[in-house]
């Protein structure tokens, strides 16, 4: 019998997104090095509340620069408001506007690969929806600690309007 956990989803909701200029700490990924995105975090926690230009408290995961063959660029960040005076360390991305499913995840951070495998095997292909070549990220809210497993976690998918 199949002893993986069960993901525990709601449905998405649908939202419009925002533009967004997110600046942190990244750098190139695949399918197989993702295991190294949380000493990312770690690195980055010290620079949250002092990356010049940061917006606010919450934080975000952003998946981008696809290469089509399963590689993509993670950046570990905060929203800031301008370029201007960002320190070379940091990577950015600008996130354009763009439709969104968006999911909550529940659980522990460790499941949360369960929950993309879920989202892109099982909810895409029946949902009716094709994923968009934009960004895709993680919201973290400002309360969010992922050692209480406390505050919301939320999974920004760009789909096709």
């Amino acid at each position: 019998m199949d002893e993986q956990k069960s993901v525990e989803l709601l449905e998405p909701r649908f939202e419009h997104g925002h533009f967004l200029l997110i600046a942190g700490l990244g750098g190139p990924f695949t399918p197989q090095t993702t295991a190294g995105i949380p000493a990312l975090w770690e690195k980055f926690g010290p620079h949250i509340g002092n990356v010049p230009g940061q917006k606010g408290e919450v934080t975000y995961g952003v998946c981008c620069n696809f290469d089509g063959k399963g590689g993509f660029d993670y950046i570990a960040g905060v929203e800031i408001s301008k370029l201007d005076d960002l320190p070379e360390q940091y990577r950015w991305v600008e996130i354009q506007p763009q439709y969104y499913a968006v999911f909550e995840h529940k659980g522990p951070l460790d499941a949360l690969p369960q929950t993309f495998r879920y989202i892109c095997d099982t909810w895409l292909p029946q949902s009716g929806h094709e994923a968009a070549d934009a960004p895709e990220f993680e919201r973290y809210s400002e309360d969010f600690n992922p050692r209480l497993n406390t505050g919301k976690l939320e999974i920004w998918l760009p789909i096709k309007a």
